[in-house]
């Protein structure tokens, strides 16, 4: 029995999540137990220079390596935090699983310098944890997955085929950070038989949304009220759906703040005001735009029935959302609070025991979810 702390930043960069948990056993006799989580968010400055990078067009090699131990450090702060919730000692702790924080992702195929290039880059120096706890810390998960040609992504399916899949019900687990990804669990299901993809657009959207009809003043749309108060116009929500590039691509397929970054934003914006429509209905249609790319996935890839769909991460939080998933999907949907657990602390959890299986040596991916020719064993590991 060990102690273990995984720890995610996502693609909204509101934060460092920190889970702290209790593992034994490896592989489908793996038994976990959560014993502690916090987030701690970016302070404004850093997060701004966080989305900035993020897009692809901003910073250089000086600035990413500054921000590389910018985030190494504040990764230590957030991991010993998760410990002092938990009246942990950071002596007792005895793996560390860090995501870091995703700065591109390209999962296609790329041309480059006269080469097909694919790739993935996870900043958050993985060093400073490792002399802080002087324990293994795992890291830098995704670019083995790449090289065995998958798309690095998505990654959490793993642990939720370990965690909760179940005998007689198939089920669905969605996480709204700042994209959309699904897990598809059917009843007794083995594991080349999960799906799970990027849904498409997430949280992301509208929080720069709402961040520009506020003039800056707030970061996301707190409970979906924002967008409650709105209307969802149609052919609105229709040409967002037709003029999307993403829900037509094939499995396996994953995505990020590369399409769904400002520049998408402004076209968003450019649209909404070409139809006169007023900041409540633009946010209430493209909150409602990620129900419809969930359903739109669910439907194209998915041929069995849902008992039900669970939902986590920040969007589990937005009522407007919410509702969306239930007219979209015509099935129940539950967030992990109404079953006892935190809604925002299953990406970190699955991080940890990610790492967990890499110390293990053994492998810790779905090629089923990721496209992968092989299963591998993923992660950097630092002794």
């Amino acid at each position: 029995m060990s102690l273990v702390i995984g720890l995610m930043s996502g693609t909204s960069a509101d934060g460092i999540d920190a889970a702290l948990v209790r593992i034994e056993g490896e592989g489908e006799a793996v038994d976990l137990e959560e014993l502690a989580f916090v987030s701690c968010p970016y302070r404004e400055e850093v997060r701004s220079r966080l989305l900035a990078l993020a897009q692809g067009d901003e910073g250089g090699s000086r600035e990413l390596c500054l921000m590389d131990a910018l985030l190494g450090r504040l990764f230590v702060e957030a991991a010993r935090k998760v410990c002092e919730k938990a009246g942990v000692e950071t002596r007792d702790i005895c793996l560390i699983g860090s995501h870091g924080h995703t700065f591109y992702h390209v999962p296609q195929s790329t041309e480059y310098l006269g080469q097909s290039i694919r790739s993935t880059l996870q900043l958050g120096q993985s060093s400073f944890l490792a002399e802080s706890f002087r324990c293994p810390v795992v890291s830098d998960f995704r670019s083995r997955d790449l090289a065995a040609g998958g798309q690095g992504a998505p990654l959490v399916p793993y642990t939720e085929y370990l965690l909760f899949r179940q005998p007689d019900k198939s089920i669905a687990l969605l996480n709204i950070g700042g994209i959309g990804n699904i897990t598809i669990l059917p009843a007794n299901c083995k594991p080349e038989e999960v799906l799970a993809f990027d849904t498409g657009v997430g949280n992301m959207v509208i929080d720069a949304l709402v961040f520009h009809y506020s003039h800056n003043s707030l970061r996301y749309d707190e409970g979906g009220a924002w967008a409650q108060r709105g209307t969802v116009d149609a052919s609105f929500l229709a040409w967002m759906e037709y003029s999307d590039s993403y829900l037509p691509l094939s499995l396996p397929k994953s995505t990020g703040r590369e399409l769904y970054g400002k520049a998408y934003v402004q076209r968003l914006l450019k649209q909404a005001d070409s139809r006169q429509l007023n900041c409540s209905d633009v946010l209430a249609t493209a909150t409602y735009f990620i129900a419809r790319s969930v359903k739109r996935g669910v439907q194209r890839f998915y041929h069995g029935n849902l008992d039900y769909l669970v939902v986590g991460g920040g969007g589990s939080h937005n009522l407007a959302i919410l509702d969306a998933l239930e007219k979209e999907l015509g099935i129940a949907v539950y967030t992990w609070k109404d079953f006892g657990r935190d809604s925002d602390s299953k990406e970190a959890v699955a991080f940890a025991l990610l790492a967990w299986q890499r110390l293990a040596g053994k492998p810790n991916t779905l090629i089923s979810a990721t496209g992968a020719e092989h299963s591998v064993v993923m992660g950097k590991l630092e002794l």
